[in-house]
């Protein structure tokens, strides 16, 4: 499992099915993997099964072991880091799910917030079309998370790879992924420390500036926003103004 995830990372295979095929057609990457000549290589889905069987742990462990090489072979400096993220939705629609609770679809479901709105009465059948519209006027869930990853900018080795709902601000956030990304260095066993951060204007707020610099020991080079008028920092304390 592991040893087709290295292929797909060394040779730049962005899916599984892409990695099962490469695997299975070079004779090279089969001696690598083990496999016998005569022998089928595993299927894509089994990448999928194996990474659901094994906990959390076992991931974090096989990050920092990778940590843990790049270090001894001089590859890991870990002094300036950046830091950002990016919001994943998922691939599932909307109104395929069926709610677990009280088992309706999509449709069954908008008609009851339908008649709840006093917008049809109760028994009377809304078409598709009046279900559509009323749909695409409330607010409606995205399924989605945030990933965040934190990269020595010297080596742009990815130090920290973590996830958030999707509703987490990245102000909220920097602090514990930094933090992890300092823990995966120390369980590599290496003597790199983080001592600067890097992020765009999404991870500019006075607050996270001083708690990183004054509780973590950080200095932040953060993108500030464009104001429509000059900041007055007269009333601000003086750790923020400073930050």
């Amino acid at each position: 499992y592991f040893r087709m995830l290295l292929v797909g990372y060394f040779e730049g295979l962005g899916s599984q099915r892409g990695i099962a095929w490469r695997c299975a057609d070079s004779l090279s990457l089969r001696e690598f993997l083990g496999v016998p000549l005569a022998a089928e290589t595993p299927d894509h889905s089994s990448l999928t099964r194996v990474r659901d069987r094994l906990p959390l742990s076992v991931h974090v462990a096989v990050f920092q072991f990778v940590l843990r090489l790049a270090d001894e072979h001089g590859l890991l400096k870990g002094k300036t880091v950046g830091v950002d993220a990016t919001t994943l939705e998922a691939d599932a629609a909307m109104k395929s799910i069926v709610r677990r609770d009280t088992g309706e679809d999509w449709q069954e479901y908008v008609r009851r917030l339908m008649q709840e709105a006093g917008q049809i009465e109760e028994g009377e059948e809304p078409t598709a079309e009046e279900i559509a519209r009323f749909d695409r006027k409330r607010k409606n869930t995205h399924l989605a998370y945030k990933a965040e990853h934190v990269i020595d900018l010297d080596t742009e080795l990815i130090l920290a790879a973590e996830v958030y709902h999707a509703d987490a601000a990245d102000v909220d956030t920097i602090g514990s992924s930094l933090n992890q990304a300092q823990d995966n260095l120390i369980q590599a066993e290496s003597d790199a420390g983080i001592e600067e951060a890097v992020a765009d204007k999404g991870y500019a707020k006075n607050e996270t500036l001083a708690e990183l610099e004054f509780t973590e020991g950080l200095r932040t080079y953060i993108v500030e926003p464009r104001y429509a008028q000059r900041r007055n920092w007269k009333n601000k304390p003086a750790e923020e103004r400073r930050a």
